[in-house]
């Protein structure tokens, strides 16, 4: 009988021992949710993953819902958190997820040299390597003495049925349309919206469809981002952007933000993660992807295409601002476009 009662505490021990073995070697691992188009930000994870030895378990947003899904999914976890940093496309969103307590301060030692105006007040987000929100259009069908100056040059008859824009609820285009309330005010806004709608302004599926419906030639202009239309140009596609409102308002930039999510599973691997997305490292990086997207900081290296930021007139609003703004131009887009 006591034989059999050391046997059993023999296997037993050496049961745990394995345990805590194997508990030892297990491959740390932290988990993503990101907008950013996987394109772009797989390659980023993957050279984390290779430079760390940390399991990057990663979701990607589609085109379809962008930045939206990934939102609501957040917000449908809160209590149980499954995530560990929010790297969004933009920012009226990510302030978004702060305002509901999904989102933990933290103060990255990596975000030191980004100007303050990228930051969070309260340290939940921080912001980087922004694109711009840009119109596109078909060199073929556009010479240079065709093309408007400003978006609002677009309500008038010549554009009529000729511009293209994504579905003004999602990612960056939901983005574009609060900053225009939060610049012009609910009724200016409303009525260039009304304007564009009667002057058959074209709805479809996100940024990337403007830029090819640009790109085949079935619409010779629309709006979109920096990244979109740089994948088109740097495959030799017929087509360039402009700027928009250089002599007004000015062009939307829109950041990267990264956030680390309250109650997350893997909170030091989070951190350590956030530190890599805000490293000069990562802004290059980005610039010399097609994603063609700007350093914040001087200095950092980047591709003479890309132009500075001292060099595009901002439109000058808050972002906190145009988030909350956001949820107006939400519901008035919903009616006015997609019902």
């Amino acid at each position: 009988m006591w034989g059999m009662i050391k046997v059993t505490f023999l296997v037993l021990a050496l049961m745990l021992g394995l345990g805590l073995g194997c508990s030892k070697s297990k491959k740390p691992e932290v988990v993503i949710y990101t907008s950013v188009d996987q394109v772009f930000s797989e390659p980023i994870l993957k050279d984390y993953e290779r430079e760390t030895g940390i399991r990057v378990k990663a979701v990607y947003d589609v085109e379809a819902s962008k930045t939206v899904g990934l939102v609501n999914r957040l917000l449908a976890e809160k209590e149980n958190p499954r995530c560990d940093v929010f790297w969004n496309s933009e920012f009226g969103r990510t302030i978004f997820l702060k305002q509901k307590g999904v989102l933990a301060p933290y103060r990255s030692p990596s975000a030191k040299d980004i100007p303050i105006q990228f930051k969070d007040r309260e340290g939940f987000w921080t912001g980087f390597a922004p694109r711009a929100r840009v119109l596109v259009y078909n060199t073929g069908l556009l010479s240079e003495k065709d093309l408007p100056k400003s978006i609002f040059e677009l309500t008038d008859p010549k554009w009529k049925g000729k511009v293209a824009l994504g579905y003004p609820v999602l990612g960056t285009i939901a983005t574009h349309m609060g900053a225009l309330y939060a610049a012009l005010g609910k009724d200016k806004t409303e009525q260039y919206l009304r304007d564009l709608k009667n002057n058959d302004v074209v709805i479809v599926n996100g940024n990337s469809v403007v830029r090819d419906m640009v790109v085949e030639g079935e619409l010779p202009i629309g709006f979109t981002d920096t990244d979109d239309v740089n994948v088109a140009i740097q495959a030799g596609k017929p087509v360039n952007l402009l700027y928009p409102d250089q002599d007004g308002l000015g062009t939307l930039l829109i950041p990267n933000t990264v956030a680390l999510i309250k109650g997350g599973p893997h909170p030091e691997e989070g951190k350590k993660l956030v530190d890599y997305l805000l490293s000069r490292e990562v802004e290059s990086k980005l610039a010399f992807s097609e994603s063609a997207q700007m350093p914040v900081r001087d200095g950092v290296k980047m591709p003479p295409h890309i132009p500075e930021l001292s060099s595009i007139r901002a439109m000058d609003v808050d972002y906190y601002d145009i988030a909350e703004n956001i949820r107006k131009s939400d519901r008035f887009c919903q009616d006015l476009f997609v019902k």
